[in-house]
């Protein structure tokens, strides 16, 4: 009887996997690339990761750690490559300029925004703006992720700290604050990812507003425009490529949004609660296709989607777009 059982315990185990990495038959589906990422990258362990990942031109793969290493570099193909740069990096963006890739990248415990040259050169620092008139001191800003606007305007998601977006000019002189916290529309409960997204006659900022549980439009003056999605499971942050963005859920679960805001895909659903939002959650513990603190994610040219964990252990994972 016992072994009757344990095989339909697998067998359901395996069941749920797959259901968590499909989607309806008019919708995209995903399946998981086990084992693609090396687990000691460099002879080492992935470490702790509160971070995210971005793809440069290339396709090589950044992903973020609260390690010595910094930011982790793997290629196309899940090898690693080199690491670089500061340690601590939460949210970031690689952006194109003048033929040039940087790293923007939000530091919430050291209280700063920086821009990094692909060897881990900074280029510059943004600290706390004393003249927002926002904060006691430097302690009070915690951002969790930058984004630019097409005249070079910096945006700033404090959502550590006063829950407020920052706006700089292209000089990093400080412009506005807008938002502040709250659960109504039009403030945010930890804006925690934000992101650039011109798939729109108009570009829009699209954020990331984690503990409402919401997705949202703002425009580039600071003014709320609409919900794109309800009752995700803390959206954590945005990574746009083509028609999509995607959403890790920290609350195990990674979701693909069309450009109408529409739900394309979701991928990684995680049956069981008390894994959720599990920061040290075991490796002993993990199954293939099943995310338990998804924190960043991106998605590559094929439209596979690659995810990070907010992990003590550091756990990344690739689903592969069927096609």
């Amino acid at each position: 009887m016992n072994h009757i059982m344990t095989r339909f315990s697998q067998a359901l185990l395996a069941a749920i996997a797959l259901a968590a990495t499909t989607a309806s038959p008019a919708e995209f589906k995903y399946s998981i690339t086990p084992n693609f990422f090396e687990q000691t990258p460099g002879g080492e362990p992935i470490g702790p990761c509160h971070g995210g990942t971005v793809l440069d031109k290339a396709g090589n793969i950044y992903v973020t750690t609260d390690t010595e290493r910094g930011i982790l570099v793997f290629s196309p193909e899940g090898k690693f490559l080199r690491a670089f740069g500061p340690t601590r990096i939460h949210g970031l963006e690689l952006r194109e300029e003048k033929g040039v890739e940087y790293i923007y990248g939000a530091r919430p415990s050291d209280h700063e925004v920086l821009k990094l040259k692909l060897d881990g050169t900074i280029e510059w620092t943004i600290h706390y703006p004393k003249e927002a008139g926002i904060y006691k001191d430097q302690d009070g800003f915690k951002p969790c992720a930058v984004t630019v606007g097409p005249d070079g305007s910096i945006y700033v998601a404090d959502g550590y700290g006063s829950n407020f977006v920052l706006k700089f000019d292209r000089d990093r002189k400080f412009v506005k604050a807008f938002g502040g916290p709250g659960a109504e529309e039009g403030k945010f409960n930890t804006c925690h990812g934000i992101a650039l997204d011109t798939r729109r006659d108009k570009p829009l900022l699209l954020i990331c507003n984690r503990n409402n549980n919401r997705v949202e439009y703002w425009d580039l003056d600071g003014n709320f425009v609409k919900v794109i999605q309800k009752d995700l499971r803390m959206p954590a942050a945005v990574y746009i490529r083509g028609d999509y963005a995607v959403f890790p859920e920290l609350q195990g679960r990674v979701t693909l949004l069309d450009k109408a805001g529409n739900i394309v895909a979701q991928v990684g659903d995680n049956p069981n609660k008390e894994q959720r939002a599990k920061y040290d959650c075991p490796p002993d513990q993990w199954k293939d296709g099943i995310c338990n603190s998804p924190h960043g994610a991106s998605i590559d040219e094929h439209g596979d989607l690659i995810v990070t964990e907010w992990s003590q252990f550091g756990h990344l994972h690739k689903f592969t777009r069927e096609q």
